[in-house]
């Protein structure tokens, strides 16, 4: 058992599958998330609420919201461009994708999902969505508390970020993003600090140097274009080396 998520994984199969047991999955998907794994397609298969158009319509409006920022963290972090409902635990993996992760390392609580993506992504494993179909207000009752979830998560996907570019952009391959990545966050930290010398100065002195303003529009405005660049050859990499 891990996270309330149980693997099945034999001496004889060659396929773990993960279903939550608070009615929120269809067991009728099944067969959709098993087959690309099946047929070799892809390591690891997961299942996608957001592609049903009525996702939004079915999906609690906060969950909804709660559920697209973590997805987009997730994208960041995980570096799989190309997946969606990142917190879906609807999924398959095959035997020897699943012998390859350090599960001891697991994350034991709700960011499990968002985990083994990191984990997936730094062995260069495929993954691939399937549409499911959402099933909400069958008289299940979430332990989830977004307040608290969203927070812990977003520290644990930035944790993981680094970890994931040190393992495969540093240790096991170096690749140039890396700089892009490192310049981003010497400009946002050269901007933190402008910015706390320009709030200083307004207090004190009631007015802006109009160079302190410039230099952190230039910190922040050039921070964001390294690090949407080191995003870009991130997203590149990963549609290069997963096809």
């Amino acid at each position: 058992m891990v996270s309330g998520y149980r693997w099945c994984l034999a001496n004889s199969v060659d396929i773990a599958v993960s279903m939550d047991g608070d009615g929120q999955m269809d067991p009728a998907n099944l067969q959709a998330i098993i087959s690309p794994v099946a047929i070799g397609e892809t390591d690891c298969c997961k299942g996608n609420r957001l592609f049903s158009g009525e996702a939004w319509r079915i999906i609690p409006r906060v969950r909804y919201l709660g559920n697209s920022v973590l997805s987009l963290l997730t994208k960041i972090a995980s570096g799989y461009w190309n997946v969606a409902d990142s917190q879906c635990g609807y999924r398959a993996i095959s035997r020897s994708a699943l012998e390859k992760l350090p599960l001891d390392k697991l994350y034991p609580r709700f960011g499990y999902p968002n985990h083994v993506l990191v984990m997936l992504n730094i062995f260069n494993l495929r993954v691939l969505d399937v549409p499911v179909r959402p099933v909400y207000n069958q008289g299940e009752k979430s332990k989830i508390r977004l307040y608290r979830v969203i927070p812990a998560i977003s520290i644990l996907l930035f944790k993981q970020f680094l970890w994931r570019i040190k393992e495969k952009y540093i240790i096991r391959d170096f690749h140039p993003l890396v700089f892009h990545y490192l310049l981003s966050a010497l400009l946002f930290s050269a901007g933190f600090a402008l910015f706390v010398r320009l709030v200083w100065l307004w207090i004190a002195n009631g007015y802006v140097p109009s160079i302190t303003a410039l230099a952190l529009g230039f910190c922040v405005i050039t921070g964001l274009q390294s690090a949407f660049f080191g995003m870009w050859l991130d997203m590149d990499y990963n549609s290069r080396s997963h096809k």
